[in-house]
């Protein structure tokens, strides 16, 4: 049987090796037929810590790795805005980001 494979956006990166990851679904309300936005919170595994809040990745089903973790991450899609911003203030020269006004 093949293991499904979403794909989600990392809300929580703050414990290591483990991502919470909001997983978003449409459905249609069953009487007023609205299309509702439904979201999965699912806790996965990632063992190199390649992905960080904001982050769209895919992650796949897995055995239990622990009493939440039934997902690991498989790739990270996109980087989000945390990780752009991290970026831009490591690759910043020191005296312009020690200047004061």
């Amino acid at each position: 049987m093949p293991k499904r494979v979403v794909t989600g956006v990392v809300t929580r990166d703050k414990a290591a090796k483990t991502r919470r990851v909001e997983v978003t679904r449409l459905v249609r309300h069953p009487r007023y037929g609205k299309i509702l936005r439904r979201r999965t919170v699912c806790t996965a595994h990632d063992e190199e810590n390649l992905s960080h809040t904001g982050d769209l990745v895919e992650i796949e089903e897995s055995r239990p790795l622990s009493r939440t973790k039934r997902w690991k991450l498989l790739r990270v899609l996109t980087k989000g805005p945390a990780g752009m911003v991290a970026a831009l203030v490591v690759g910043a020269d020191t005296d312009e980001a020690n200047k004061t006004v």
